[in-house]
């Protein structure tokens, strides 16, 4: 049987996890060039994730979302530091970003960095580090 409150907070939540997701991708994208970035960027993701948790449950979400964040945070790890170590390809210091301008169908011309392949490293690496963690606890409580 489904409480008042829990249809207000599912209802609620569609919107609000959706918003939260959008802020995030636009954080994510700006971060090279204006504030944000892969930090910010993954933890709003993840708190649309956690949200979703909280309104639908565990299971329902596991469902629906199957990820494995342990992969994610090994991912994002590989695509930081594969970054990172890249410029050494090209005789360069570590971490050093370089961007071009290219004629993409859709956008037009458009400047892309390396600056973003790190971002999305750290942006994969803060959702399966953050998930990990309150789905761990999570899963205590529910043992417990």
């Amino acid at each position: 049987m489904t409480r008042a409150n829990d249809l207000i907070l599912r209802t609620t939540t569609s919107l609000i996890a959706f918003i939260l997701l959008g802020f995030s991708v636009y954080l994510f994208f700006a971060g090279h060039n204006k504030p944000g970035g892969g930090f910010i960027g993954g933890l709003m993701a993840a708190a649309a994730l956690v949200l979703m948790y909280m309104a639908y449950g565990l299971n329902a979400i596991r469902k629906v979302i199957r990820v494995n964040y342990l992969y994610m945070i090994f991912t994002g790890l590989i695509i930081a530091v594969g970054t990172g170590v890249g410029a050494f390809l090209f005789d360069a210091p570590f971490l050093t970003q370089n961007f071009g301008y290219f004629q993409l169908p859709i956008l037009g011309r458009t400047e892309l960095a390396t600056a973003l392949l790190f971002d999305l490293g750290v942006y994969l690496t803060v959702i399966g580090v953050t998930m990990t963690i309150i789905l761990t606890v999570a899963d205590d409580r529910e043992e417990s």
